[in-house]
């Protein structure tokens, strides 16, 4: 196999152009494979093998900078440059990342694990090259519908007017994660290829530099002419009028277009924008299918895409909430749902499927989801905003300029909230606590179980003064859920006492609840008498239920899965310093630190959010106690 004999880019130059489609399909074949066993982005990574071989064939990588957008593109990228023999530990503990990173390799020239990123980054490195005289070329392959995100336009505006020497690779597989909605894809889509305009462009060149001195004024009529042609003939009027010079559109899969085209577009110089067209999953018939296949988790059939082993756990946060989102649009005509192009990642393409008059799915733009949810509420709609804790980060300016100060009552409902496993530190929820409680006016909850979460959305929807959110995980619920028309709504602002003790009371937030349980009873067969309280509302907090804790106890555990740093313990530890000064407060939660990539169980032992963990977590506070006595 050529792939096996491959260990650097450069060994690709002395490769025939048959060669290169040979390795393109082994590159497939291999990725189809791993990624059965490993889980992983599967779609994104299949969709640019050949695009991939291009690149590196045409360019001097490493030291040419290729700049990947979010990453998940990336997986034929780690095959070419030397990774091939580590592909099987891809997403596992200590091995490969799903997404590009820095740390990884030097052909990593940018990690990302959000879109748009790359026209930005790759214009600071082209800049950054021209400060310090060096001589290379920097390209930013955009993809998997970053341009729904305004970062992109953003990116492309700045290097368009800059005039430097940038090339943006538009990776057009109309696909985000969903289809990709709005005027942009609407006109991606329409493109035909026409190489008349490239031709005729030629000509007109050849014809305004060959003419003498005295017709050379007619040039610039010329010139003119040929812009108002240009928009009857070419899709890339747009990117012209942007500043870049359009090459395409041409088929991303064919080795020999992709390789002449990348040639010429290296040696030119102004800013240039090669558009590319391509399936995702190719060659993997279930990935040729869109938002199901946009990853797969490990033990699937390369073939099919179908789990080999059905799981018998309880059915994801994920599903419960889309199930119960659903049920009250049903009852409530005011209710809408929105999301940033994930439907099937958030469960809102239950509600999308019964209501889809009622559903808005805007794309890869967080922030426009929540500004344009702050609009519906101002018009006495409600809507619910179901975005990735991770991803809701890129909206922060919006949720409090556009929704909190205007105490409007949108509800954000963010799921992969705390620790995602073997997606790495790009996805890691691990900032909402710190970040929302710093809101004014936000309420801010976290459900300990699937019933639960639905009772504080019926709440959500019944609190009309001001934003609400509520974060939940990327896992099952520990729970078989009823219908949400049979729960009633949590009370407001209340906390609930699971267990009595009188030594140590924990509070908990979320998934640490159920851990706490287990972990109070474990040291109550050690003689050790823990309290613990399900502090589902984290602001407003119940002041009644804690100040009946702190009468009855010496010290308090705070326990969370999310960052310690300016979390619900550091918040509730200066609360309980104003009321009892005395009181000794530790706080249990995700240490300062960004978090690698392992199983989610895996992560919450090493951090110690677990039964074990917290146990071990109280008997060193009862020790430091009985010492200092």
């Amino acid at each position: 196999m050529i792939l096996e004999r491959l260990h650097n880019t450069a060994q690709l130059k002395s490769l025939s152009r048959d060669d290169l489609r040979i390795l393109s399909a082994e590159i497939r074949a291999r990725l189809i494979d791993v990624c059965s066993r490993t889980g992983g982005h599967i779609g994104a990574g299949l969709g640019v093998v050949e695009l991939s071989v291009a690149l590196h064939y045409v360019f001097d990588t490493p030291r040419d900078q290729l700049v990947w957008d979010v990453g998940h593109q990336g997986y034929p990228h780690k095959v070419l440059t030397g990774r091939n023999g580590l592909i099987e530990t891809l997403r596992q503990e200590e091995g490969l990342s799903g997404f590009l990173k820095r740390t990884e390799s030097p052909y990593d020239t940018f990690g990302a694990g959000h879109a748009a990123t790359a026209i930005s980054a790759a214009l600071g490195m082209a800049t950054a090259r021209d400060i310090n005289g060096d001589d290379f070329r920097v390209a930013a392959v955009l993809g998997d519908g970053a341009l729904t995100c305004g970062l992109a336009y953003e990116g492309l505006n700045n290097a368009g007017a800059s005039d430097r020497d940038i090339i943006v690779i538009l990776n057009d597989n109309e696909m985000s994660i969903a289809p990709n909605v709005g005027a942009m894809s609407r006109y991606l889509g329409s493109v035909q290829r026409n190489p008349l305009y490239n031709r005729l462009r030629s000509k007109i060149g050849e014809v305004v530099d060959d003419l003498p001195g005295p017709l050379s004024s007619i040039g610039g009529f010329v010139r003119k002419w040929e812009e108002s042609v240009k928009s009857f003939l070419t899709p890339g009027v747009l990117f012209e009028e942007l500043g870049f010079r359009y090459f395409g559109p041409i088929d991303g899969h064919d080795l020999d277009v992709m390789v002449d085209t990348m040639t010429v577009v290296r040696a030119l110089r102004s800013p240039r924008l090669v558009h590319v067209i391509t399936q995702k999953g190719r060659g993997f018939p279930a990935g040729e299918h869109g938002e199901k296949w946009h990853a797969l988790p490990p033990g699937h059939d390369p073939a099919t895409g179908k789990q080999r082993t059905q799981s018998s756990a309880n059915p994801a946060y994920t599903a419960v909430f889309g199930k119960g989102l659903s049920e009250l649009g049903a009852e409530r005509s005011d209710l809408v749902a929105i999301t940033a192009a994930m439907p099937g990642g958030t469960g809102t393409n239950i509600f999308a499927k019964n209501h889809p008059d009622r559903f808005f799915d805007v794309g890869i733009a967080e922030g426009h989801a929540v500004t344009f949810a702050a609009g519906l509420a101002t018009q006495g709609i409600r809507p619910v905003v179901a975005i990735y804790s991770t991803f809701l980060q890129r909206a922060y300016d919006n949720v409090i300029h556009d929704v909190a100060i205007q105490h409007l009552p949108v509800i954000f409902c963010m799921d992969r909230a705390g620790l995602v496993g073997e997606d790495g530190p790009t996805h890691m929820g691990l900032y909402d606590i710190a970040y929302m409680l710093a809101v004014p006016g936000m309420t801010v909850t976290a459900p300990k179980d699937g019933a639960e979460m639905l009772g504080l959305l019926r709440s959500a929807m019944g609190h009309t003064t001001g934003p609400f959110c509520m974060r939940y995980p990327r896992d099952a619920t520990p729970d078989l859920v009823p219908a949400i028309g049979e729960l009633p709504p949590v009370s407001y602002g209340t906390w609930e006492v699971l267990r009595n003790g009188s030594e140590v009371a924990i509070l908990a937030v979320g998934t640490m609840v159920l851990y706490s349980l287990a972990a109070a009873a474990q040291l109550a067969a050690e003689g050790l008498s823990i309290t613990v309280v399900n502090c589902r509302f984290m602001k407003p907090h119940d002041e009644l239920t804690l100040a009946a804790v702190l009468q009855r106890h010496r010290q308090i555990l705070v326990v969370e899965e999310g960052t310690v740093v300016n979390g619900f313990g550091a918040h509730m530890a200066a609360v309980i310093g104003r009321a009892d000064p005395g009181m000794k407060v530790a706080v249990h939660g995700v240490p300062d630190r960004f978090i690698e990539q392992a199983a989610r169980k895996r992560q919450l032992a090493l951090l110690g959010l677990d039964e074990m963990g917290i146990a071990a977590r109280v008997r060193a506070l009862r020790e430091s106690e009985a010492v200092a006595g």
